[in-house]
């Protein structure tokens, strides 16, 4: 029998990647199997991400790059789902523009993918299946995991705070949590399996609330207590809802990464209120101070936008003032980009792509100047690394440590992937640590 294969196109969060796993599991539940090379496919995937406007633009593009292989494969069947085709009116759009594609799905029936896959098999007619309302949570979807020794696991669905930036409500609907035990039993079994990390993931996770009135801090707990070598993280946090039980949960365990994602958008408590947010600027800070008290070495990382409508330099400035205060390990920096359907796009006082040009760049010159700083910290230091893979380029392992940072480091043997490592810190190049695995008896 003939080998039937698959490729899978990624954009976007985290959320979008474990997805993605999902749908290879549902693809090789169908007897395919996965290949590199999109060209040697009988099936290309594309789940996408309209978070951002660069996203989409690079999804069309490579969607409207394959009207070629197409015409040459006839039997090539071109699948898209994702963020993109939720959007209301999106997945219409996409057809108009792109008639070869066979399949177009949304986020609330991703698990349905193989019933899609199968009708456009035996029908041989292009199926557009895009369901407008979220519907209950479906367990037991198969998955095809890609990124061991991590592993991602979802916790809750779907968003209810409704930022007037973001097109996340819109296209994942409104929140809905998985049941605690169902949880609890996915990490037993990563554990069992020998997976050495779990993140747990969720729009907003501290809004998680499980049957029987669990709170997020409750799921951590009992996550923690299963028997096992591994780390524990989560993502992503809204500052709103960081509650002191959580914090509390972080410190008095023993698998919780002392690392926490907090994004903060915006320093100026008039944009945050655009945003809407629901905190200023130094509840932000209060937050962090709280979780500083509790947890004292927890690394905080962060979002931190620019641009937003009606952004003025002394907003800008108090931006620049609460990343200088915070001292994030680390921000994903970026500008704001309007989405179709949300608050925002309608605001007048849209800013200038220069002068938000100009802003990020001064905005990431502060950060990077903190990431150096507590890089330099490491030097002489050991650090716990896990050991994800192996860097051919530069000849060296890698891996990270508790706090999330990236530690390349020499000494280490194929064995070692997928196992804790202490690793001497040599040299902080930058944002980047250097080392060597440490052998007993160092």
């Amino acid at each position: 029998m003939e080998r039937k294969t698959f490729h899978i196109v990624t954009y976007g969060c985290q959320m979008n990647v474990h997805e993605s796993e999902k749908l290879a599991g549902i693809m090789r539940g169908l007897g395919y199997e996965p290949i590199e090379d999109e060209r040697q496919a009988d099936a290309i995937i594309f789940n996408t991400c309209c978070i951002r406007e660069n996203a989409e633009e690079r999804a069309r593009g490579n969607i409207g790059a394959l009207k070629k292989l197409k015409k040459e494969k006839k039997d090539l069947i071109i699948a898209v789902g994702g963020c993109m085709t939720q959007q209301k009116g999106g997945a219409e759009r996409l057809k108009k523009t792109f008639p070869f594609i066979d399949i177009v799905f949304g986020t609330h029936n991703l698990e349905q993918f193989g019933e899609l896959f199968l009708k456009r098999l035996n029908e041989k007619k292009s199926v557009l299946a895009v369901e407008e309302k979220e519907g209950a949570i479906s367990e037991g979807t198969p998955k095809l995991r890609s990124s061991y020794p991590n592993a991602w696991v979802n916790i809750m669905y779907g968003c209810d705070n409704f930022c007037s930036y973001c097109i996340v409500p819109y296209v994942r609907g409104r929140e809905r949590s998985r049941r605690a035990e169902d949880v609890v039993r996915e990490c037993e079994n990563l554990v069992a399996e020998g997976y050495k990390e779990i993140t747990l993931l969720g729009q907003n996770v501290n809004s998680y609330r499980g049957e029987g009135g669990v709170s997020f801090a409750d799921l951590l707990r009992k996550i923690d207590a299963i028997e096992g070598r591994f780390r524990l993280r989560f993502m992503t946090n809204h500052p709103k809802d960081l509650s002191e039980d959580v914090a509390r949960a972080i410190a008095e365990s023993e698998k919780i990464c002392h690392a926490v994602h907090l994004p903060v958008q915006s320093g100026s408590d008039r944009i945050l209120k655009l945003m809407n947010r629901r905190y200023t600027g130094g509840q932000y800070l209060e937050k962090l101070d709280m979780l500083k008290k509790i947890v004292p070495d927890c690394a905080v990382t962060s979002d931190v936008m620019v641009g937003f409508p009606t952004e003025t330099e002394e907003d800008f400035e108090a931006t620049l003032e609460l990343v200088k205060r915070a001292r994030f390990h680390g921000a994903f920096t970026f500008v704001y980009s309007p989405r179709r359907g949300t608050a925002a796009a309608a605001m007048e006082g849209q800013v200038p792509e220069e002068v938000s040009k100009q802003r990020i760049i001064r905005l990431i010159e502060l950060q990077n100047a903190v990431n150096r700083e507590i890089s330099e910290s490491y030097a002489g230091k050991t650090a716990e690394v896990l050991c994800e893979g192996y860097d051919r380029e530069k000849s060296l392992f890698f891996g990270r440590d508790e706090y999330g940072k990236t530690i390349c480091f020499d000494g280490g043997e194929e064995t070692d992937i997928g196992n804790f490592c202490d690793v001497k810190i040599h040299a902080a190049n930058g944002i980047s640590l250097t080392g060597s695995k440490m052998r007993k008896g160092n």
